[in-house]
């Protein structure tokens, strides 16, 4: 009994294990190639498959997402012979897990070669200055390489991107002082302007206060003469109105003249013809007053001194 024991228990074991290899479960997103007896039969999806165990094997399994490999820093020379260190990140993905696994040995490592001579070949003909401005000018330089080699192996670069490029030490020290001068001039120039526009504006408040101050003092010396010629023309009717005689014209006119001669400013006053007909009507007033009038002498009467001793 015991024999059969053994050999009944034997058999579950190898039942077991056949059942393990013939039902393979493949994740979402992953792929699996399957060779019977070295060569390749198919490729299995993902989930619930059915190969003939002992007979049928799995390859290798792929992820089938889209994948990132950053690279390490690649040393380049550019056109002007400087020496740059450039950061590449890859995005790729595996459309064809057979190609991926038959037409390149490891296909991370061809990748990661072909983007460093690409690299290089691009780099070479640009100098610093545009190797430094020029990134998505590379990067779509390097999908377009990258995609056309890896098209064969199954595998799709959807992004290339560089993380970093760095100058040498010296240059960057160079760029660096190139920046700052640059800022200098930006500000000096920006506060030149500033002071330029504050000096126009300065300008132009003076203009329009100089044109307001001015139009102010017309408008009041217009209201003053408006207000002199009111008053003269209030005088002038006022003394047409109280019909005044020639003799009373004469007396204020002659009492004008002290206040025509006022001011040191006043050198020279021309007497005018009109002053003649006032001291003609003045004379004339005091040639009417009678004779004996108080403080009025006409000269006829003498003054009769004392005999001398």
């Amino acid at each position: 009994m015991q024999p059969i024991i053994i050999v009944l228990i034997i058999l579950v074991v190898l039942v077991f294990i056949a059942l393990i290899k013939t039902i393979q479960v493949i994740p979402q997103a992953s792929a699996a190639i399957v060779e019977r007896f070295g060569r390749y039969t198919r490729t299995l999806n993902a989930g619930l498959n059915i190969v003939v165990p002992f007979i049928d094997s799995i390859r290798n399994r792929i992820d089938l997402r889209e994948q990132v490999v950053p690279f390490p820093p690649q040393p380049v020379i550019t056109q002007d012979n400087l020496v740059v260190n450039i950061d590449t990140v890859i995005y790729y993905q595996v459309t064809d897990a057979r190609a991926a696994t038959y037409e390149v040995a490891s296909y991370i490592q061809a990748i990661e070669q072909l983007t460093v001579t690409t690299l290089r070949n691009i780099i070479g003909g640009m100098d610093l200055e545009r190797t430094l401005t020029s990134r998505e000018e590379i990067n779509a330089a390097l999908r377009g390489v990258l995609d056309e080699a890896t098209g064969k192996w199954g595998i799709r670069v959807n992004r290339v991107e560089l993380k970093a490029i760095e100058p040498p030490t010296s240059i960057q020290d160079s760029m660096e002082k190139q920046m700052r001068a640059d800022r200098d001039k930006r500000a000096a120039i920006l506060q030149a302007e500033g002071t330029r526009q504050s000096a126009i504006l300065t300008a132009e408040g003076e203009k329009q206060s100089a044109i307001l101050r001015a139009e102010g003092e017309a408008k009041a010396a217009a209201l003053r003469a408006e207000g002199e010629a009111q008053a003269i023309r209030t005088v002038f009717e006022s003394i047409h109105a109280g019909d005044p005689d020639q003799k009373l014209l004469s007396y204020q006119y002659l009492q004008m003249l002290p206040k025509i001669a006022e001011g040191d400013a006043n050198k020279l006053w021309i007497v005018p013809s009109e002053i003649g007909d006032a001291l003609k009507g003045l004379s004339g007033a005091f040639g009417n007053l009678p004779t004996g009038a108080p403080g009025f002498n006409t000269g006829k009467e003498r003054r009769e001194e004392p005999p001398l001793d």
